[in-house]
């Protein structure tokens, strides 16, 4: 029978393994894999390269077989490409050579119909972490980002985070293809776009402000583990932009911090008011602010507990409002992250009132697994700390099941003694009554200690508490007492602190409590039970007047015991007779000081340094011993018992302040992060921006650029007043590009770039950022200086722009008559642009790439400077750089055309015009590893599309390279009449319109 159960199970495993790959981990060499990679069947090739990947997956080593793999890289089977992608991933670093080698296959499938074949390039790409493929993976992940597949540009955001670690130096770049993937229609891109954002430019949230609308209403649409990092940078970027708001919870001076019975909730010991900016709050709001926002310590300055107010705004803030409606929906989501996510968002920026919309979401993921569970409950932790009747009646979800982990149980105990009110504190108590039953020691303890917080967070319960304290102290010390296993004793010990901490309210109302304590000293064997007792006894023995009748024997006992008492317990006996002394009457005095003598003996001949040291330093404080018992009453021995009294009253009386807890003491991240979990800074966590931090920014660069404009409005007074109203195409309509928060001021006027205002429309619309006028109206002095001015910068040779076959053939057109042009009258016509503070960077290009140059790079940018010796030649910024580690020598940059000396440039502006011409160059004689050195090229380019062929020489070997124009540094001011613009611009076609030639 058990041999018929045995086939079949085996043949229910032979079944199923059927249909699958399984049998190839099995003895994945049983073939000849080589002969099988060079078969010309695709069946052949795929099972070979499945049993390498099932070596790989064994821990076996092939990487001997790369070039075999490598040459099927070119293989027109899908799957074939695949499994060969996979093998190059694993093996391209340790194989860099024969991985170079598959680059060309790669980008020629960047360009393949299918678009999972060029996904998967990519992909591989990308995988091949090489810093000499970086700059290809750079250019590819630019063309796959505008593909028209979905998933192609979808991968090429994931490249992103991939290239970033190779080319830390091309972040613009990299920031630029994002912003390109954020333009995306799929929701599937932009939500990778947004893990992109992530890894990429974190800190670059003024990128999001042209997106913020959308990525919001795409926000629901998009995969559940994108939605948690677009809400985060979308949480981000309305604080940096807009601040807090004002009336949330981070603010909020009236948090239900008061029980329903009417009894102060004494949350985390912090509820003093405190003022903020004008607005008042409790330590609880103050400290949430602290800890999300550390990062930036000057946003709150705490002096005599006032602290200066952060930038806020008002829930009824456009982006405040879009955040909150598209993340309501998500507090739903089947995703515990998500509803988590989502929840910090409404708990940070949402008006308290509309705080308790996350309580339903949050309780109902508790129902989820248990690692969830427990994240989520840290949060609740923090939440109801700072408001506690949040989640005050909903008490019943926080009862913790037989099937709880312990360290899910201990935060639900203090999440529930954190919303305990009168109301709910019957119920919690039947429910701790069923806890001290459980055979968890460990849970017991810390049952017993919530117990205590209960109990001085509601002192109407103390003595309840403390009679079942006592109870379960009686009982645990002679369970105790006859069984003695490791951990046994966590209950008692804990139970006496628990009974501590309440006595310590109110003493004197518990006495009676002490005294059934002590009494059971005799019963209490374990030593740490004992120490706690005695302190219990030292520390309240002047407290109301029975404490101090029982004194003599409780004394006696514990000093005919201290020589079979451990450590610990003998120095609570030295500090509690110590403080009987202190605080005894004076009818006792002598009785106490011969039994104090009797235990300093004692303790001085004991085996353990500490307690013979802490002997001898209470017997020559106090009075008790015998030198101090025969001691002469001078005037010198009298101040020496002074000081020594008023010292060991010091000491021992208790007006040393106790150590309270403090803000710094307890650490808050923000909810959802890994660092609320492991309650510390986890790699990677960043504290919430600086509120209004961008607004900040864009405030000081508008100073800046209004104090330099400033400068130049001597010079441009009159072109500022006078302008041109007629209806020509140019007159561009006002944008509406302003800021999207109301009450942003100074959008009513806009400095043009000579610092002037240009004045506003009446209907609020911006000024337009085009004008057009005729220079030459009768405007007395001031029109005959500007036209003064314009003859001093403006050239009246049409050849300073370009050739004039090169102008005929772009206006597509016969040449003007020079004696039409002179018998027109003379009129100036000028365009100014609105002051919009346009910026831009240089744009790179590879003159020599270090692959082909033996380490040589050369790169070269436009400059926009003009050249000191003509205004025909063209500067250009040329960045030298030895990628090698040893020394070059000799680099000079030449023309392989023509070049001209200086003195001879303005004779050669009217020469060939064909071939362009270059300035000299100064040769740079040595080169050190990794050194940088600039230089500046000046060229005259008498044609816009022809390139300038140059020869670069290094350590005697030639290198050729071409410099290729850009059309955008040979635009200049063309002077040119009203009415001939006008004709012009008739004829000039449209921007939308097309036209055979």
């Amino acid at each position: 029978m058990f041999g018929l159960q045995a086939s079949s199970a085996a043949a229910s495993w032979v079944v199923g393994r059927m249909g699958t790959d399984a049998h190839l981990y099995d003895d994945p060499e049983d073939a000849s894999i080589p002969a099988l990679l060079d078969s010309r069947f695709d069946a052949d090739r795929i099972d070979a390269l499945k049993r390498l990947l099932a070596l790989i997956a064994q821990g076996v080593d092939v990487a001997h077989l790369f070039p075999q793999v490598v040459k099927n890289v070119a293989a027109q089977s899908l799957e074939v490409k695949k499994l060969v992608y996979l093998y190059l991933l694993h093996y391209a670093e340790k194989r860099q050579n024969e991985a170079l080698l598959s680059i060309n296959i790669f980008q020629k499938d960047l360009s393949d119909i299918n678009p999972l074949v060029r996904a998967w390039a990519l992909r591989t790409m990308a995988g091949i972490r090489l810093h000499v493929v970086a700059p290809l993976v750079l250019v590819a992940v630019k063309k796959c980002a505008r593909d028209p597949s979905a998933y192609v540009r979808k991968c090429a955001a994931y490249a992103l985070c991939k290239l970033f670690d190779l080319l830390p130096e091309e972040s613009t770049t990299l920031e630029e293809i994002v912003d390109v993937l954020f333009s995306d229609n799929s929701p599937g891109v932009v939500g990778a776009a947004a893990v992109a954002f992530k890894s990429v430019c974190p800190n670059c949230l003024a990128l999001i402000s042209k997106h913020f609308r959308r990525l919001c209403e795409t926000l629901p649409d998009i995969e559940e583990w994108y939605q948690i990092t677009l809400i985060e940078i979308l949480l981000r970027y309305v604080i940096a932009r807009h601040g807090l708001v004002k009336d949330s919870v981070m603010f909020a001076s009236n948090l239900s911090l008061v029980a329903q019975g009417g009894v102060t909730v004494d949350t985390m010991s912090y509820t003093q008011p405190t003022s903020v900016g004008g607005i008042s709050g409790t330590r609880p709001n103050i400290m949430l602010l602290r800890h999300y926002i550390e990062e930036h310590p000057g946003c709150f300055d705490r002096e005599d507990d006032k602290f200066s107010s952060p930038s806020v705004t008002t829930s009824t803030n456009d982006d405040v409002a879009i955040l909150l409606k598209c993340t309501s929906p998500l507090l739903w989501s089947q995703n515990s992250g998500v509803v988590l996510a989502a929840a910090s968002v409404h708990w940070i920026m949402a008006p308290v009132e509309e705080v308790k919309r996350i309580v339903g979401p949050i309780l109902f993921t508790l129902r989820s697994s248990p690692d969830a569970a427990y994240v989520v409950l840290g949060d609740i932790l923090v939440f109801a700390k700072t408001a506690p009747l949040l989640f005050a009646p909903y008490d019943e979800d926080f009862f913790i099941c037989s099937s709880d982990p312990y360290q899910t149980r201990a935060l639900k105990l203090e999440i529930l003694t954190t919303i305990a009110s009168e109301s709910s504190i019957p119920a919690i108590f039947e429910e701790f009554e069923d806890y001290i039953k459980d055979p968890n020691r460990r849970f017991v303890a810390d049952t017993v200690a919530a117990i205590a917080l209960c109990a001085q967070k509601l002192p109407s319960i103390s003595s309840t508490c403390l009679e079942g304290l006592l109870s379960l102290v009686f009982y645990e010390s002679s369970i105790t007492n006859s069984v003695h296993l490791d951990g046994e004793d966590i209950v008692l010990v804990q139970a006496i602190l628990s009974i501590k901490a309440i006595v310590k309210i109110d003493a004197a109302s518990h006495e009676k409590v002490i005294i059934r304590l002590v009494r059971r000293l005799d019963k209490i064997k374990q030593p740490a039970a004992r120490s706690l007792i005695i302190w219990i006894f030292g520390e309240y023995s002047s407290v109301g007047n029975l404490i101090p009748k029982i004194i003599p024997p409780v004394l006696k006992y514990l000093a005919w015991s201290f020589a079979a008492e451990v450590l610990e317990t003998k120095l609570q006996i030295l500090n509690a007779s110590a403080k009987v002394i202190i605080h005894s009457a004076e009818e006792h005095l002598e009785e106490f000081k011969r039994i104090m003598a009797y235990i300093t003996d004692l303790a001085a001949c004991d085996l353990n340094y500490d307690v013979r040291d802490r002997a001898r330093f209470i017997s020559n404080l106090l009075p008790c011993g015998k030198t101090s018992l025969n001691e002469n009453d001078s005037t010198c021995q009298s101040h020496s018992q002074d000081i020594r009294k008023e010292l060991a009253d010091h000491i021992f009386g208790g007006k040393i302040p106790t150590t309270s807890h403090s803000d710094s003491n307890y650490r808050i991240y923000l909810p959802g992060s890994l660092s609320q979990v492991v309650l510390h800074a986890a790699p990677g966590y960043a504290p919430l921006p600086k509120p209004q931090s961008m607004e900040l920014i864009y405030h000081t660069i508008k100073l800046t650029r209004d104090t330099a404009n400033s400068s130049e409005s001597n010079n441009s007074n009159a072109e500022s007043e006078s302008s041109y109203e007629s209806g020509s195409v140019y007159d561009s309509e006002s944008e509406g590009g302003g800021l999207s928060d109301k009450d942003a001021t100074g959008s009513s006027q806009y400095p043009n770039d000579d610092g002037h205002n240009l004045h506003h429309r009446q209907d609020n619309q911006e000024a337009p950022l085009v004008h057009m006028y005729d220079d030459n109206v009768d405007q007395g002095q001031t029109g005959r200086n500007v036209e003064d001015n314009l003859s001093s910068l403006i050239s009246t040779d049409l050849t300073e722009l370009m050739s004039k076959s090169a102008l005929e053939s772009w206006l597509d057109e016969a040449p003007a008559l020079p004696a039409v042009q002179e018998s027109m009258q003379k009129s100036i016509a000028r365009v100014s642009f609105t002051n919009r503070s346009f910026e831009r960077k240089p744009k790179l290009h590879t003159l020599l790439d270090p692959s082909n140059t033996s380490g040589l790079s050369v790169i070269y940018a436009f400059s926009a400077e003009i050249s000191p010796i003509s205004r025909l030649l063209v500067c250009i910024d040329l960045f030298v750089e030895n990628n090698t580690t040893d020394q070059l020598t000799d680099i000079i940059i030449k023309s392989e055309e023509a070049s001209i000396s200086k003195d001879e440039m303005d004779q050669t502006s009217e020469g060939s015009a064909s071939i362009p011409t270059l300035a000299p160059v100064e040769e740079i004689r040595s080169l050190a590893p990794q050194q940088t050195v600039k230089m500046i090229l000046q060229v005259h380019f008498h044609h816009h599309l022809l390139p300038l062929k140059l020869s670069v020489l290094c350590n005697g070997k030639r290198h050729p390279a071409k410099l290729h124009p850009d059309i955008a540094y040979f635009v200049r001011p063309l002077p040119m009449d009203l009415n001939a613009f006008l004709c012009k611009e008739n004829q000039l076609r449209g921007v939308f319109e097309y036209a055979r030639r």
